[in-house]
């Protein structure tokens, strides 16, 4: 696989060549948090791509919305066209939360609309993150949101050789455990169909389809074709197929995920007896019962996610596997907007745990489903602007003024790498922005001043660098250790 390769016209200028030079050298240390300073346009995004490229680390970029994450994806495109950028957001258009409001005994199903292009990506990330290194992966906060186990949705891909050897009935039912639906008439995404000793399948995270030629139970051939014309595209010699959904769980393990359920389920109703809760031992009796029948039967229903901690037999306390497990352990994040992002990922936390805590003191879900969570930035207090987190942990602060023409966007460290949008030389308290920005590039000097007044607090800002006026500072995280503690999750809280 191909290292990674900036393209551009452009090259380093101004303060950008110190400045990469600085934060590769903090790396290289093995500093686990930078902050780069910088106002809009003085090219912080080409400063991050310079130092993906001189470290060779594969890379998530967290975005705290999706215009913004659009935005970086596909300028990161135009930087590493031979390379795996790919982009991992939320795949909801619409998406309603189950909720219980006790007042008025309002419960609130769970409504949403999916987006199969925006799920796609995500598929694909996941999938580019298990076959190759020179990955970048522009994300939201929803890569801090459970996902399947990356070992047991590894373990399931399947690989295809011209020339092997593989009996097409079990190859068959191999595509049905990984969640991919035969469907002989219409060949659609995340489905398969078979014609004599044809096989064309359309993988969950592709835009184009395997074909795949049998002569008896030996792999003749295996092309790529467009399925809507059907012309071949590419003829290969080796392929993998991954999984049609994030959760994977083999037979065996879904089965003591069911005794487990089925235990904790006992002890529950056991538990609203004794305090005379008669009605919330009845309810959640009834729907984890029927929640068990559809496992039973076609291995999956809705909300599956809430019994992630015993699909995957993780200990109680533990956090869930997400999208940072999927990367390996030299990983580079990089934390865009960080006064806007840092306070975001604990707002998610904070707020998952007020809905889900209802759920379960009423009945509707089984304490596990509290494991079920996003992690927590345990870094994060205080008021939304973070600048005593930038100071506690941002070992080196580079406040540059990167100068005139093209500029950079976003630096990052090997660990952690932060990035400030405010305005370099701007006068304190004062405000940045150009005239005919989009208004989410509008940033003020000082985000958070409102709500550090409101409640008697002074806010808080970094001394400034290089002779110029500090602006709000913005953190970039990267690495491992920010939000995983080993190879498998630990017990406790993130």
């Amino acid at each position: 696989m191909p290292d990674f390769q900036l393209v551009s016209d452009f090259a380093a200028t101004g303060d950008q060549p110190s400045a990469i030079e600085g934060l590769v050298a903090g790396m290289n240390r093995g500093d686990k948090f930078q902050t780069l300073l910088g106002a809009t346009g003085t090219g912080k995004t080409f400063t991050i791509a310079n130092i993906i490229q001189q470290t060779q680390r594969p890379t998530i970029i967290l975005a705290h919305n999706k215009t913004l994450a659009a935005q970086l994806y596909s300028e990161f495109r135009d930087f590493f066209p031979h390379n795996a950028v790919s982009f991992f957001v939320s795949y909801y258009d619409y998406y309603q939360p189950e909720a219980y409001v006790p007042r008025h005994d309002l419960f609130i199903e769970k409504e949403t609309q999916i987006n199969d292009e925006l799920d796609r990506l995500r598929l694909q990330a996941m999938a580019t993150l298990k076959s190759r290194k020179d990955v970048i992966i522009v994300a939201s906060v929803s890569c801090i949101y459970g996902i399947g186990n990356p070992e047991a949705w590894g373990n399931v891909i399947i690989e295809l050789e011209r020339g092997g050897q593989y009996r097409r009935n079990t190859l068959l039912r191999h595509l049905v455990d990984i969640h991919y639906d035969r469907n002989d008439m219409d060949l659609r995404r995340g489905t398969f169909r078979v014609r004599g000793d044809t096989l064309q399948v359309y993988p969950a995270y592709a835009e184009t389809a395997y074909l795949v030629e049998f002569w008896g139970d030996t792999v003749e051939r295996i092309a790529e074709f467009e399925p809507l014309t059907g012309e071949v595209l590419l003829e290969h010699t080796r392929v993998s197929i991954y999984p049609a959904r994030e959760f994977i769980t083999d037979e065996e393990k879904l089965a003591r995920a069911i005794n487990d359920i089925e235990t904790e389920l006992t002890e529950r109703i056991a538990f609203y007896k004794n305090e005379k809760r008669f009605l919330e031992a009845q309810r959640i009796e009834q729907r984890v019962m029927y929640d068990l029948e559809m496992l039973r039967e076609v291995g999956f229903t809705p909300g599956i996610e809430n019994y992630s901690r015993h699909l995957d037999q993780r200990p109680a306390g533990s956090r869930p596997w997400t999208l940072l497990d999927y990367f390996p352990a030299d990983y580079l994040m990089v934390i865009d907007e960080s006064h806007m992002t840092v306070p975001q990922v604990r707002g998610m936390w904070a707020g998952d745990q007020s809905r889900k805590s209802i759920l379960v003191d009423y009945g509707f879900r089984l304490p596990s489903a509290m494991d079920n969570r996003p992690l927590n930035f345990a870094g994060v207090r205080g008021p939304a602007q973070p600048g005593h987190l930038h100071q506690r942990h941002a070992g080196r602060v580079r406040a540059k003024s990167l100068g005139p023409g093209r500029a950079a966007d976003h630096p990052a460290d090997g660990h952690h790498r932060s990035r400030s949008r405010g305005a370099t030389g701007a006068r304190p308290g004062g405000r940045s922005h150009r005239r005919g920005q989009p208004p989410h590039r509008q940033r003020p000097a000082r985000a958070g001043d409102d709500a550090d007044q409101a409640h008697g607090r002074r806010p808080e800002r970094l001394p400034a660098g290089d002779g110029h006026q500090s602006p709000l500072p913005a953190l970039r995280s990267g690495h491992a250790g920010a939000y995983r503690d080993s190879a498998r999750p630990a017990a406790g809280r993130l």
